[in-house]
């Protein structure tokens, strides 16, 4: 059961899914996200904030467990586009006041008391407006793995959020963010997904002045921030780029662009295979 001190606003809808799922317990345990099962991932993401902001991400995960489904709903009064997960959770989205989110995991094996990030997530979507509004979500509700989280609205406000079951929210006006939070936790896990090295990465390049947004979003289709790793379960699956000020949702695959707006998102089928 969500508590009501928390997401108090999104209990509505969750008890409306739950019935629409059949109304078990079984369904509500699982669309409440309640201290699920442990789901690790790679990523990287990163706020461009010259002349335009764009947030950009890859997700870099199984692609067996990868829903593979961009959801445009109206659940609440406010049009959101995002990557779904768990259902109606979030991996990455934006809402039609041009706040956009995407999550990264912290590289961190600890678990605690809390809901699941894409929740949170959505959440977020649903209801705040503004990368203030945002933050003060990921500071209230518990999350019960480590994550970080890159925030950035309609105005160029962002921030990178790092939660952890275990310890005080940080936020910091970051504009990049992989596998690892300040320090590296579980160094094996760093070595399989080379997080430090796609951090260096993009730190230099968002530092260097001659960099070009066109430029720096293809840099997430090279590696090492483009990662082929499929077999292990840490290939990326998709390339995500957020305009917010325009509200323009833009995907990339290697020789495939898919780009929708929330007054033009027409149904698509996209064959996909990953090797």
């Amino acid at each position: 059961m969500l508590y009501l001190d928390q997401m108090p606003v999104l209990l509505p809808l969750y008890f409306q899914l739950v019935d629409l799922g059949g109304g078990s317990d079984a369904v509500a345990r699982f669309l409440s996200l309640y201290c699920p099962t442990p789901y690790l991932s790679g990523c990287s993401q990163a706020v461009w904030t010259r002349d335009e902001s764009f947030l950009i991400r890859n997700y870099d995960y199984s692609s067996k467990l990868w829903e593979a489904t961009l959801l445009r709903s109206c659940w609440n009064g406010k049009q959101v586009m995002a990557m779904s997960d768990c259902a109606w959770g979030v991996l990455d989205g934006m809402n039609e006041d041009g706040l956009a989110v995407s999550l990264a995991f912290g590289g961190r094996k600890t678990l605690g008391v809390g809901f699941g990030i894409p929740l949170i997530l959505r959440y977020i979507l649903e209801f705040c407006d503004t990368t203030a509004q945002a933050t003060e979500v990921l500071q209230r509700v518990p999350s019960h793995m480590a994550y970080n989280v890159t925030v950035l609205d309609r105005s160029g406000a962002h921030a990178t959020v790092f939660v952890s079951p275990d310890r005080d929210v940080v936020v910091s006006r970051r504009k990049l963010a992989t596998n690892h939070q300040d320090t590296v936790d579980w160094p094996e896990h760093e070595r399989a997904t080379a997080s430090l090295d796609r951090a260096h990465v993009l730190s230099i390049r968002l530092q260097d002045p001659d960099e070009t947004h066109e430029r720096f979003v293809e840099r997430f289709m090279e590696p090492p921030l483009y990662q082929f790793n499929h077999q292990m379960g840490w290939g990326t699956l998709y390339t995500t780029t957020y305009n917010p000020a325009r509200g323009v949702f833009t995907c990339r695959w290697p020789g495939y662009c898919l780009e929708r707006t929330f007054a033009d998102f027409t149904e698509q089928a996209v064959a996909l295979r990953y090797t």
